[in-house]
């Protein structure tokens, strides 16, 4: 009978396809052919050509790809907005639907969208590429919610990640559509206008970065409505089964579950998909094929919620939004006691991902899947929940209990069920729920352990009746502890309950060393943690109810344990210092203007490389990468992937027709394509040429590589052991270290640990090359070296470099991470163009970007100081390891920068720094925001903190004894003018209101146990200047045109930073014109040749003089035609020079003063100048999970006479939050054997917007101009970032008072980062010191290792 129907059905159905319909951006759009394998973004990007939607990642986790989708239902006759991830949908989801992208809601060239429009002008983009993701979000936001909260725009944004800005000028801008929205300064009563604890404004300061006035106000009822055709549509239209395929995938949408059985039946290894946010990372990321697929979203049985009599009962496919809806309306209209499963649900969705995801996801997929790291199968297994399961045959309901789960992602139910619905409890009075998540990031992350925990108590006493702990991250599956659930019965719920139930716990949940996730001591403590939070949380009800009763109360110090995580709005105040009444208004110089692509990017309309309209012959490179870190190559065999349809061509090391060597200008060490062997897992192999990316990413997974396996040597450590070193090291000593040594005081060891940090940039690596004739070739490409990619295609195709243009428009994001590997993939593409004749594309997935380019150095210090008994430094002997990976990139240029800055600020007379160059079998790591100098001021400051607590000293006093004074020497011999550390110390101490908040911080350590505070001020001290004397220069061509306007070009490349508004700012001072008749239009060698890499910092400084060299040229050409009419225009002296055939076109070189060092001498200036900077920041740690939240950050900041205050800021508190990332929550983890395991921003969690301090003040140094660079300015880019160890050491203050309290209050390690893991275990207690600790290390194979 079942095959009849089966047979039927497919009769009916035949093989019709049926055409794809939707609106996008009020426009039809119909598809008689559409690719069901296709994603949304795909479709949008390639089809359609709308570039706003960006590609960050491809599995959902950072909304650069975030659109709006609105349903309409004709049942309810509703329409709904869902902000969802394009690079996840499946375009045949959207059938029926109205899809909204950035470009559908405003232009430049028609009218911004409110939306776009205080994004902009609030300074919050700088690279952009998260931008119309970020506009989105909003947007989306808007139309469900007009007139939102801020708690409610947080929110909006848990899905968004930007690695620019440091968020705070974006939730500022959209502060302005809330009820209590900003004025931005302008009333007197402005919170911006009354920063914390500061009585007077200094005269001339202000505090206003934007004029929300200026702002056109927002109208709802102006939106776009929901297509009308096809709300018709919908409504005459009776709902049937939907069917779309191509050559390798078909996807239906049946609209009744006997459909749906059916097809089940008929293809019982059919994926049943609803979100995609599973099955679209495993097609996309684990070389998964489905080829049915079934979308389950329009089966009303499995769409349904209702309320029973004995709780809710959830269709398969609600939403997890709309079961947190649901749920909240059930809290509110039920007493308390029958809804506390519900609470806990409503609680964890709060951190189950991002928006995007929860809008799609739904809760039977949740179950399905059955990862072992699930947020809500432990809470459902702990609520005693119930599973109704239907197939063909009929309907069976399965309780979610110890035997649901089978194995790992395997459970009760058949391949030919589906779920139909899920039951969730109410509780009794008397039973009491509770759930636990701890992750990395607490926004939008996977857990490490969570739990779920429920207790029925006897009916007027403490006596345990029923107890059910469900705890997921401790096993293949979401688990039951059985051993503890069946000894807490009838046991009173009162004093001594942890002490025997921990042991059990243990028993329940082992964890043998190298279990997969790692991490081993960490998750057992959390297991112990979550238990002893349970029984606080109890406890403190039992009391309320019945205070009397023996056993209930807890110390009053404990009842912070528990206190639910809350966040106040982010806010903050900017000042900086106002220019002079009498300039002119139209020089832009020092004024917050808004960076010059804000409109372009805010709409999509700014073009990225990867925006690029296609050309009609154009190829696309599939990456053949080594999955082996040491191996010789035996064969490469490319039969399978040639044999494809679309593909072109292999493409290996002999078809280089230069020269397959690569690297820096030092050493050409490293390789186009492996020849005989590689050297670390995704070094390059070969591409695969095809006609587009899936084609040739499909080809080349099956290209075959035979290997022979050689040793491998991953960590610092294994480097040390294998005596595996570059032969370059450096020694730099000053004084006698020896002799110090014997005359000090006291003398302090130690080591420390800093890890890797990924650049996480949201555009990856992307490459364009074009070849013309003759052997020209013209590269495209998101690069801050666009000289360096000249040099490496020339070198690898063996022509001159006047045959090859290197063009940069602008980059999403750079950090120092584009500039060898992008020079290396240029090259790369240019040798397969230069074998098929034809233009060529790539643009890295997330996965290779991250696999391949490298990262921010590791390095192992291991210290020994030498103090007087007043905390004077006398002595400082430090050995630098820092692993570089397999091949030397920056590596040396990095560790002379970490050798210069390992006194930060203070001075120290004899002093013996060797630096030490690991070779490994890792990507070659590169430059990064900082260049070395982050980890060496990070070693300063904790030997500073542990020289406090040895003499007994504050963290203030220390340091103040120490500090460098105007004119001393550094240990490179360098001397130190104008010295404004101290004024910014001393600025900052008393804007942060440090002597108030040092006591209030004590007092509340004092009072609580389990939570604890920290506070910590950090200063820094950067040198700015490359390495290389030659660097240190910059060219510029000004183009004066005869209608007045001027075009600029200089040598650097626009990467967010703001430097071509800089440049337009230093032009607009210089020619005396308003800045908005100039222009910078992109970065090309054919204009200006030979320029240096945009690093350093030092890019404003360098092209700034260039750009004035050639801008006082012009005017001096000028000035005869301005003196013979004082009365004319700018306009009128240009025609009259052109008339006159006067060169209105001029270069211009910029300069540095000569830097130099001797090694032998080991004295030198290698520094143009220095920056200066300090932080004060305050911490709140749970001392049980090692959670954590910013409090409050101040900072002061020496950038000179800014040029431009916003974008000052704006880099600064960019810089903060990524240093934030590296010193806190960035924790880059490889296996034992060398394979990444943190790839994307599933594994890799970079700062989110909830995790910026609550309060972010930042202030610009007044009156502090700088001789050596343009208009009295400062380099700005990287000196902020290390200011984020502020953080780091009021983590460390916090923990410290945590050990006090347990009785250890003498000095320990914490490495870096100072994850949750690191946090935890630092602060030991009762718990920690149950849980066994690991073998040593060498007698097992660790899950993963820290480089």
């Amino acid at each position: 009978m079942l095959q009849l129907s089966i047979q039927r059905t497919v009769a009916k159905m035949g093989d019709a396809v049926d055409t794809l319909l939707f609106f996008c951006n009020g426009k039809k759009v119909v598809d008689h052919h559409v690719d069901p394998a296709m994603t949304l973004l795909t479709y949008l990007r390639n089809k359609l050509r709308l570039t706003g939607s960006k590609l960050g990642c491809g599995e959902g986790g950072c909304g650069a790809c975030t659109i709006m989708v609105s349903k309409y239902s004709p049942k309810d006759k509703t329409i709904s907005h869902l902000a969802v991830n394009a690079c996840l949908t499946p375009i045949c989801s959207v059938h029926g639907m109205a899809v909204t992208t950035v470009e559908g809601i405003g232009s430049t060239t028609t009218r911004l969208h409110p939306v776009q429009e205080r994004l902009a002008k609030a300074h919050g983009s700088q690279c952009g590429f998260c931008t119309p993701g970020i506009v989105m979000s909003m947007y989306t936001l808007l139309r469900n919610r007009p007139q939102p909260t801020m708690e409610e725009i947080e929110s909006a944004f848990e899905g968004n990640l930007c690695r620019c800005t440091g968020y705070r000028p974006i939730l500022q801008g959209y502060k302005t559509f809330t009820k209590e929205g900003c004025c931005g300064g302008n009333n007197a009563a402005c919170c911006r206008n009354v920063p914390s604890n500061v009585d007077g404004q200094e005269e001339g300061v202000s505090t206003k970065m934007f004029d929300p006035s200026e702002f056109a106000p927002y109208d709802p009822s102006q939106e776009s409505i929901f297509p009308p055709e096809l709300m018709i549509t919908l409504k005459e239209t009776t709902p049937r089964m939907q069917k779309f395929a191509s050559d390798r995938v078909t996807w239906f949408r049946p609209v009744t579950l006997r459909q749906l059985l059916e097809l089940k039946a008929n293809n019982p290894q059919a994926k049943v998909v609803a979100g995609n946010s599973e099955v679209g990372v495993e097609v996309k990321f684990k070389n998964q094929c489905y080829p049915v697929l079934v979308d389950i979203t329009y089966i009303p049985e499995l769409t349904s919620v209702e309320k029973t009599p004995s709780g809710v009962r959830i269709g398969a496919s609600v939403s997890l939004t709309s079961v947190g809806d649901y749920m909240k309306e059930i809290i509110q209209e039920e007493p308390e006691h029958k809804t506390r499963v519900f609470a806990a649900i409503v609680e964890m969705l709060r951190w189950f991902a991002g928006h995007q995801i929860r809008n799609v996801a739904c809760i039977g997929g949740n179950i399905a899947t059955g990862s072992p790291i699930s947020d809500l199968n432990p809470l459902l297994m702990a609520a005693v929940c119930t599973v109704e399961l239907v197939s063909s045959s009929g309907k069976r309901t399965v309780n979610m209990d110890g035997n649901f789960f089978t194995g790992y992602r395997k459970n009760v139910i058949k391949t030919d069920e589906i779920i139909l619905a899920i039951n969730v409890p109410f509780t009794s009075e008397n039973e009491y729920y509770y759930g636990y998540k701890q992750s990395p990031r607490r926004e939008d992350d996977i857990a490490i352990v969570n739990a779920g925990m429920r207790v029925v108590l006897k009916p007027g006493t403490n006596e345990v009746q029923d107890c059910t702990i469900a705890y997921g991250g401790m096993a293949p599956t979401t688990v039951l502890a059985t051993k503890t659930m069946k000894n807490i019965m009838g046991r009173p719920w009162s004093d001594g309950l942890v002490e025997v139930m921990t042991p059990l716990l243990l028993e329940d949940l082992p964890l043998t060393p190298g279990a997969p996730g790692g991490m081993e001591p960490y998750r057992q403590s959390l297991t112990l943690s979550f238990f002893f939070k349970f029984y606080l949380a109890v406890l403190e009800q039992i009391h309320l109810k019945q205070p009397g009763l023996r056993g209930s109360t807890m110390p009053p110090s404990f009842s912070s344990a528990n206190v639910p995580y809350h966040k106040n709005s982010a806010r903050g105040v900017q000042m900086y210092q106002e220019v002079p009444s009498g300039q002119p208004d139209s020089d832009a110089v020092g004024r917050p203007l808004t960076h010059q692509s804000a409109f372009k990017q805010v709409t999509g309309e700014a073009v990225y490389v990867d925006d690029m309209p296609h050309n009609e012959i154009e190829l696309y490179l599939g990456l053949v990468l080594s999955k082996k870190a040491h191996a010789n190559i035996l064969s490469v065999d490319t039969t399978e992937a040639l044999a494809i349809d679309g593909v072109h061509s292999y493409v290996s090391a002999d078809d280089v027709p230069g020269s397959n060597m690569s690297g820096t200008s030092q050493e050409y060490d490293d390789l186009l394509f492996a020849e005989k062997e590689v050297n670390s897992i995704g070094q390059v192999i070969g591409v695969v040429v095809a006609d587009n990316q899936a084609i040739a990413q499909r080809a080349a997974k099956l290209v075959r590589v035979e290997y022979e396996e050689l040793p491998t040597v991953i960590t610092i450590q294994d480097a040390i052991e294998e005596n595996s070193f570059f032969p370059d090291g450096y020694r730099l000593r000053k004084g006698n270290v020896k002799e110090a040594f014997d005359s000090s005081d006291h003398i302090i060891e130690g080591e420390l640990k800093i890890g890797a940090q990924e650049h996480f940039y949201l555009e990856t690596i992307t490459t364009l090359v074009i070849p013309g004739e003759g052997g020209e070739v013209e590269v495209i490409s998101a690069s801050q070296a666009p000289s360096r990619i000249q040099t490496m295609v020339a070198r690898a195709l063996g022509v001159a470099k006047h045959r090859v243009v290197s063009r940069v428009k602008r980059l999403g994001g750079g950090f120092g991470g584009k500039i060898t590997k992008s020079s290396v993939y240029a090259a790369i593409c240019a040798v397969a163009a230069n074998k098929v004749k034809r233009p060529i594309r790539l643009m890295l997935d997330r996965n290779e970007d991250m696999m391949t380019s490298g990262t921010r150095h590791p390095y192992l210090a291991r210290y020994k100081v030498g103090v007087t008994s007043y905390g004077q430094l006398r002595a400082l002997e430090i050995d630098m390891y820092s692993n570089a990976g397999s091949t030397y990139d920056f590596s040396v240029n990095v560790l002379e920068r970490t050798m210069f800055h390992m006194d930060n600020c203070y001075k120290c007379p004899n002093v013996s720094v060797n630096g030490i160059l690991c070779r490994t079998n890792l990507a070659s790591n590169t430059g990064f925001r900082g260049f070395g100098s982050p980890q060496a001021m990070l070693v300063a400051e904790t030997i500073m903190s542990d020289i406090a607590l040895k003499c007994g000293l504050t963290q203030i006093k220390v340091r103040d004894i120490n500090f460098y004074q105007e004119g001393d020497l550094t240990h490179y011999g360098q001397e130190l003018k104008y010295w404004n550390l101290e004024r910014c110390w001393d600025e900052c101490l008393t804007k942060g209101d440090y002597d108030n908040r040092r006591r209030e911080v004590d007092q509340y350590n004092s009072k609580n146990r389990w939570r604890k505070r920290g506070l910590a001020v950090t200063p820094t001290k950067f040198g700015i200047s490359f390495n290389q004397n030659y660097r240190n220069q910059a060219g510029a061509l000004v183009h004066i045109y005869n209608d007045g306007s001027v075009l600029v070009s200089h040598g650097g490349t626009e990467m967010g930073q703001g430097l071509h508004t800089k440049m337009i700012q230093v032009a607009s001072r210089t020619l005396r014109i308003p800045q908005e008749k100039i222009h910078v239009s992109e970065t090309s060698t054919s204009s200006v040749p030979n320029t240096s890499n945009t690093a350093a910092s030092f890019s404003s400084d360098l092209n700034g003089m260039a750009v004035k060299e050639a801008c006082e040229t012009l005017l001096h050409r000028l000035e005869p035609f301005i003196q013979d009419n004082p009365k004319g225009t700018w306009e009128s002296w240009v025609d009259a020079a052109y008339k006159d055939r006067i060169s209105l076109s001029s270069t211009g070189l910029g300069k540095a003063r000569d830097v130099h060092f001797n090694w032998e001498t080991c004295e030198g200036e290698p520094y143009a100048y220095f920056v200066y900077g300090v932080a004060v920041s305050e911490v709140e740690i749970d001392c049980l999970t090692g959670d954590h939240q910013v409090l409050r950050t101040d900072i002061v900041m020496d950038v000179g006479d800014s040029l431009n205050p916003a974008i000052d800021v704006g880099q600064i508190e960019g810089g903060f939050v990524q240093g934030y990332g590296l010193f806190v929550l960035e924790d880059y983890r490889v296996s034992p054997s060398g394979q990444l395991l943190t790839t994307g921003p599933g594994f890799y969690k970079i700062p989110s917007f909830g995790d910026i301090p609550a309060e972010f003040n930042v202030s610009l140094l007044t009156r502090a101009p700088n001789p050596f660079a343009i208009c009295s300015s400062k380099a700005v880019g990287e000196p902020p970032l290390f200011l984020a160890a502020s953080i780091f050491f009021a983590i460390k203050d916090a923990v410290q008072s945590a050990r006090e309290d347990a009785g250890i209050p003498r000095a320990f390690r914490l490495d870096s980062p100072a994850t949750a893991e690191r946090i935890r275990m630092a602060c030991q207690d009762q718990f920690t010191k149950q849980v066994p600790p690991l073998p040593e290390s060498g007698t097992f194979k660790p899950f993963f290792v820290r480089p």
